[in-house]
């Protein structure tokens, strides 16, 4: 089975690869070999189990804890997982839409356009610098510069489940999703702010629909 996570960018964001381009700036945004920025599905997952662990331990009952910490076990699984504790899930990487990346690569490929002509009108670069809070002044070296991928850009990451997943499973991923609402290198400076929502295999959105279920103990959606 095959679900989508759609997040759409509502600031800059930064998708962090941990390098830069020397002379030009300090951090770079992952991207692929045509220029495209995308998000790599291992990080995406990650963030979400963050959120999942965020929600679950604020759920007021022992008994809700424990059940819906066994129901996150099997959608993201657990550290050394064997083949029956291996998570439900696997997260691709978040990628702009498939035809647009298909119409741009055939471009790229006869040589009309390049990746950086790509990459440059997807993004932007800013710089900032650490003021020194006594005398208002830049701090000597502190200027520093990033690339941001531009707001309003919407990625999509494929959810693969080998099976079709039960009610609290996708109930716990919707809200997962909708909590989900910062990523990226910065996103505690401002950037990385998205929305995210998720879609069955029409592309239905379905995240409100699965809500009511999580915080509930054994119930089903109707």
């Amino acid at each position: 089975m095959i679900y989508k996570l759609k997040i759409k960018l509502l600031s800059d964001t930064t998708f962090g690869r941990g390098d830069g381009v020397a002379g030009l700036i300090d951090q770079e945004v992952e991207h692929d070999k045509y220029g495209f920025p995308y998000l790599r599905g291992r990080t995406l997952k990650g963030l979400l189990s963050e959120e999942c662990d965020n929600l679950i331990a604020i759920l007021p009952d022992e008994i809700q804890k424990n059940y819906w910490e066994n129901i996150a076990c099997q959608l993201f699984g657990i550290p050394g997982s064997k083949l029956e504790t291996i998570a439900k899930i696997h997260i691709g990487d978040a990628y702009l839409p498939d035809d647009l990346r298909q119409v741009v690569a055939y471009e790229i490929d006869s040589e009309q356009l390049t990746n950086q002509d790509i990459l440059s009108s997807l993004t932007s670069i800013r710089r900032q610098t650490a003021i020194n809070s006594e005398n208002g002044v830049a701090d000597e070296g502190s200027l520093r510069s990033f690339r941001v991928v531009i707001r309003e850009l919407e990625f999509q990451a494929d959810l693969l489940f080998e099976t079709q997943p039960s009610d609290e499973i996708l109930s716990l991923l919707s809200v997962c999703t909708l909590a989900l609402r910062r990523l990226g290198s910065g996103r505690n400076r401002g950037r990385g702010h998205v929305a995210c929502t998720l879609h069955d295999v029409d592309e239905n959105d379905i995240t409100q629909r699965y809500l009511k279920l999580f915080g509930k103990v054994g119930e089903t959606i109707s």
